[in-house]
């Protein structure tokens, strides 16, 4: 047919595809309802477009492939869409949904991001953004290999993925972290069910010069059930089922947010090679910082390394006149959690508790450092306590509501 020949995917979910097709919600049965078709089943993908569009009456793309299908039976098809795409909506839009949602690429076998290095104590969930294929996926990583837990269509920014500035109109990349939930009655109808803010600019972003601000992972307006795949200003849209089914796998101020162009999918035993490779430098720099031996410490960081008021020689010389007033000190390390960054090449970010005990000081405190592999080995080349997130409204904020909303945010 010239609907499959347009949609131009094969379907990911066969009509005995498993347990995973139960967790997909509409991407499954409009996957289902595909392979029905493609099978030459056009009656039974009549059902299962009439069950989708019962449970999400808002769902313009099962609307237009089931009209398709009614249209084949009087006459061949030119095309997704004949003639037009319902309630005006662009029908490129709607074609570019349905080829995202066919190319949700949900891992086979035992391959994993390369992303989630290590959750800390309190990480139960992580969430991993394939902007290329307009996929967010929710894994477990609190087991010894992360594991998938749900996947949803999202849409992303108008012009893509790799923010650089205030109103790129581009989604970040990079390892990000949830930082609030603003119910959906506290925000315009833009936003749907609600919002999860994440903190970009992150320190590397601000390191770097990327500006901008207010990026959601937030729903849709009540009266669609999803957005084009490049709609927003640089935020993630859900369909309002789905942000709501995402509330279950998110802890604000702990889920990490890892956002890719494209997502690297490595087996386990890679993962965790380079788990322990990366942990292993860090207790490295932990010891020698200890030992009391200021040049071997210094040693663990790069030579572009800068902290929040340092580069690398001040650091030098504030941590040797420091070391040189100690006749001591101990270091704990507790909750270390790591992130390999897909927004940069060879960079790890970690954050940890740290108690920190000399013989003139004692201190507690939350940190972060990016680690990126420079000359063949790991080295340190950011670091200073974790500051509160600032919630700020995204682009796509309303100026109208904006100033009578401080508590909202961009999208």
């Amino acid at each position: 047919m010239a609907l499959l020949a347009v949609v131009g995917m094969a379907s990911s979910v066969a009509r005995d595809g498993g347990a995973q097709k139960d967790t997909r919600g509409a991407d499954a049965r409009l996957e289902r309802a595909i392979a029905d078709v493609r099978e030459g089943a056009r009656e039974r993908a009549l059902g299962e477009l009439d069950q989708l569009i019962d449970r999400h009456p808002n769902f313009r793309l099962a609307y237009l492939v089931r009209g398709d299908l009614l249209l084949a039976r009087v006459r061949p098809i030119a095309g997704l869409g004949n003639p037009v795409a319902p309630g005006g909506e662009p029908l490129e839009d709607l074609r570019a949904e349905a080829r995202a949602r066919l190319r949700a690429n949900v891992p086979d076998g035992d391959r994993v991001p390369r992303y989630f290095l290590k959750p800390d104590s309190s990480q139960r969930t992580a969430i991993l953004i394939d902007a290329s294929r307009s996929r967010v996926y929710v894994y477990d990583t609190a087991a010894a290999v992360p594991r998938l837990l749900r996947d949803y269509y999202t849409s992303i920014g108008k012009h893509g993925s790799q923010k650089e500035r205030e109103g790129d109109r581009k989604t970040p990349l990079g390892v990000y972290h949830v930082t609030a939930w603003i119910p959906g009655g506290k925000l315009p109808d833009l936003y749907g069910s609600g919002a999860y803010p994440i903190d970009y600019p992150n320190a590397r972003d601000r390191l770097v010069g990327r500006t901008g601000h207010g990026i959601w992972i937030h729903g849709v307006p009540s009266n669609t059930y999803a957005r084009a795949p490049l709609a927003s200003d640089g935020c993630l849209a859900l369909a309002n089922p789905d942000l709501e089914s995402l509330a279950a796998y998110v802890q604000p101020g702990v889920t990490p947010v890892v956002i890719a162009r494209q997502v690297e999918w490595v087996e386990p035993a890679q993962l965790r090679a380079e788990r322990d490779s990366i942990l292993a430098r860090i207790e490295t720099w932990r010891l020698d910082w200890e030992s009391g031996d200021s040049e071997r410490y210094l040693l663990h960081y790069g030579k572009d390394f800068r902290t929040s008021d340092k580069d690398l020689d001040g650091w030098r010389a504030h941590k040797r006149r420091v070391s040189a007033q100690k006749n001591w000190i101990r270091v704990t390390l507790k909750d270390i959690g790591a992130q390999r960054d897909p927004g940069a090449m060879n960079l790890v970010t970690v954050t940890f508790e740290q108690e920190y005990r000399s013989s003139n000081l004692s201190e507690r405190s939350r940190k972060r450092q990016y680690w990126a592999l420079e000359q063949g080995g790991w080295k340190i080349v950011y670091e200073a306590p974790l500051s509160a997130p600032i919630l700020s409204l995204p682009e796509s904020f309303p100026d109208t509501v904006r100033a009578g909303k401080a508590t909202g945010g961009k999208g």
